[in-house]
């Protein structure tokens, strides 16, 4: 695909991006945070994207995946915040004003709140992972290991954590997405 043709489909993508961004995270910042970083990403690929080829899939992909990275990149991530202890989790539980581990304490309270809540939902999303999905998922998604590292690890071959890591990004993406409608 040549960049003339990507610039021609961009304004789509990018708006099915955001709209991937705000059912994740429910603000139109976060979801112009989703839209760019998904772009800037698709536009490393260019060459390899097929012209007059639908993207939409790719693009709804990509967001999920951008989503992701951005819980997981923040200080104030809300995913079961991990110590030191690598791979045990913090009980989630929360007193009085306190925000979730590593939230900015100059946030706003209407900030904490939400963080809180996104927290909330996360643990509550991953607690309901089966304990293998659990494990691999914390692996990959919370501590950052790369494939490799993981089945060395577990000795679980490649393509089938791949699969489960998947399935599990999935399933918290939904319940995340379903307790936060409510």
């Amino acid at each position: 695909m040549t960049q003339e043709e990507f610039e021609h489909i961009a304004p789509a993508l990018r708006e099915l991006m955001l709209s991937v961004g705000r059912s994740f995270f429910g603000n139109d910042d976060d979801a112009e945070d989703v839209a760019q970083e998904g772009l800037v990403a698709l536009l490393r690929f260019i060459d390899r994207m097929e012209s007059g080829v639908r993207h939409d899939a790719l693009a709804i992909r990509v967001a999920k995946h951008c989503c992701m990275d951005m819980v997981r990149k923040r200080k104030s991530s809300p995913i079961l915040a991990l110590q030191a202890s690598k791979g045990r989790a913090v009980s989630g539980k929360m007193h009085g004003d306190v925000a979730p581990p590593g939230c900015d304490t100059g946030a706003s309270p209407h900030e904490h709140l939400e963080a809180k809540e996104l927290y909330e939902a996360v643990n509550e999303a991953v607690k309901h992972l089966k304990p293998s999905e659990r494990r691999l998922f914390e692996m990959r998604q919370i501590e950052g290991l790369e494939l490799d590292d993981i089945v060395k690890q577990t000795n679980i071959a490649k393509p089938s954590i791949k699969s489960i890591v998947s399935a599990a990004r999935k399933k918290v993406f939904a319940e995340i997405k379903e307790r936060l409608r409510t």
